[in-house]
């Protein structure tokens, strides 16, 4: 039978190399954006905030006397160099870019909801207590992309249309 611990420490290594694979993207988007510099500023705090997501998730692993998965780290690491080496062959990377990230905070909001409700289950309050402080990052981040959204896009379209380097 499964407890609910055993779903936790399994979500928590999904968790630990997703954020391996936000931290890898969100720095190589980082180094390739010049032209939005609004966006660079939140993105660079961002990689900071998963730094120490990364560093409270290993905290989790050592609550649970565990570690991470070394082959769902490697999937994370090789994930987000895919994904960021993708977007720079789009004329729109900007702004799909955006969408993605957007798109990839709900996906981090729903795991954290997910591990909040599983260590409350396995009776880990202070792993529930981690996550919660994750998830407020992840929902600012989420709130930040939104908000902004509509504005890069404009930026874009406005720099195409005057011949400016619009992509990044």
């Amino acid at each position: 039978m499964t407890t609910p611990r055993d779903h936790l420490i399994h979500w928590l290594r999904d968790a630990y190399a997703m954020e391996t694979h936000a931290l890898e993207m969100c720095q190589r988007q980082v180094e390739r954006i010049k032209n939005y510099p609004e966006l660079t500023e939140r993105i660079s705090q961002h990689v900071s905030e998963t730094k120490d997501q990364i560093s409270k998730l290993e905290e989790c692993f050592r609550i649970l006397d565990t570690n991470s998965s070394v082959f769902r780290n490697a999937l994370g690491w090789t994930a987000g160099n895919m994904q960021a080496m993708s977007g720079m062959l789009a004329s729109d990377e900007i702004v799909q870019g955006s969408m993605s990230s957007y798109v990839f905070e709900h996906m981090e909001i729903s795991t954290y909801k997910v591990l909040i409700a599983a260590a409350e289950a396995a009776n880990e309050p202070r792993i529930a207590e981690l996550c919660a402080s994750i998830l407020e990052q992840e929902q600012a981040m989420a709130d930040w992309l939104e908000e902004h959204l509509a504005a890069t896009t404009s930026k874009f379209l406005e720099r195409d249309m005057t011949d400016q380097p619009a992509r990044v």
